[in-house]
């Protein structure tokens, strides 16, 4: 996303056009919503708490019973060993939530060598996470190459991740499982990324700017911190793409959300789909 898109955002993006490729490819045509299907899965929840489990499973799939378009869950909470899912291996371009793949794809190569980010990293690693800049992106995809980005591919274990090619990192097919993977690094010590390069990924998905703070930050209570990163594309075939990763702590949990989605007619369409499965997620943990 560019400046001057960001510029004519709404507090909560609705100006935003779709951007997310960045590398000069025209994307034209939007299709309308499809239908949803009548024989569309099932959520699945698990937890040590049999009654949360239930409720969430309950009230997830109550959020999407009106909602046209193809959307995929993802939630793992910490403190209660809760886990829920919708869609978990079904592939979507990953827009610009892929950001967060790149950095820290660029951390974990650094760390090989135990060396720190040069000053200009920093800037395009700033730019490129809290305000989506695509140009930024572009310079990190090419610096870093796809050998170095499928072999953080492998470390972190995303099996059924696979980058754009030809530099159209915005067409890279994501999974809810591998993002749910992605964040779960991000937020608890592995031996992929190390302390520093979990934080800093953590820093800077919490310093996202404000008209870029929709989607699963949605509804959450005050004394629950957040980190999210956003993606928007629309294209001829499947309508917008519209996604969002984000991580929690507080109120005795520590959780994560992923919501990809498709076939939306709008991005605002989008946005309040996942905003309906965010808010009801984030009511339920509170209750537990």
């Amino acid at each position: 996303m560019t400046h001057r898109t960001s510029r004519r955002a709404s507090r909560r993006g609705r100006g935003l056009v779709a951007g997310a490729l960045g590398t000069g490819l025209l994307i034209t045509g939007v299709a309308t919503a499809a239908p949803a299907s009548a024989a569309a899965p099932a959520v699945s929840c698990t937890s040590s708490k049999a009654a949360l489990a239930t409720k969430l499973k309950k009230d997830i799939t109550a959020a999407l019973r009106t909602r046209k378009g193809t959307v995929a869950v993802g939630l793992y909470d910490r403190s209660t060993n809760t886990t829920c899912t919708l869609r978990p291996s079904t592939a979507y371009d990953s827009a610009s939530v892929v950001k967060v793949t790149v950095l820290s794809a660029l951390l974990w190569d650094a760390q090989k060598t135990h060396r720190a980010l040069t000053s200009r990293e920093k800037t395009l690693a700033t730019n490129m996470i809290t305000k989506s800049d695509n140009a930024s992106t572009s310079t990190l995809w090419s610096q870093l190459g796809l050998t170095k980005i499928k072999k953080f591919l492998t470390a972190a274990k995303m099996t059924q991740t696979k980058p754009g090619t030809g530099g159209y990192w915005g067409l890279t097919q994501i999974t809810v499982t591998d993002e749910q993977k992605l964040l779960k690094l991000i937020t608890a010590k592995n031996t992929v990324l190390t302390d520093a390069s979990r934080s800093y990924v953590s820093t800077l998905m919490g310093k996202v700017i404000s008209s870029q703070r929709w989607g699963t930050p949605y509804g959450r209570p005050s004394n629950v911190s957040w980190h999210v990163k956003n993606g928007w594309l629309s294209r001829a075939t499947h309508g917008w793409r519209i996604h969002s990763v984000g991580t929690f702590k507080g109120g005795g949990h520590d959780y994560m959300i992923s919501v990809l989605t498709q076939d939306n007619s709008t991005m605002n369409y989008g946005i309040t789909t996942i905003q309906a499965v965010a808010k009801v997620i984030h009511k339920d943990l509170a209750a537990s």
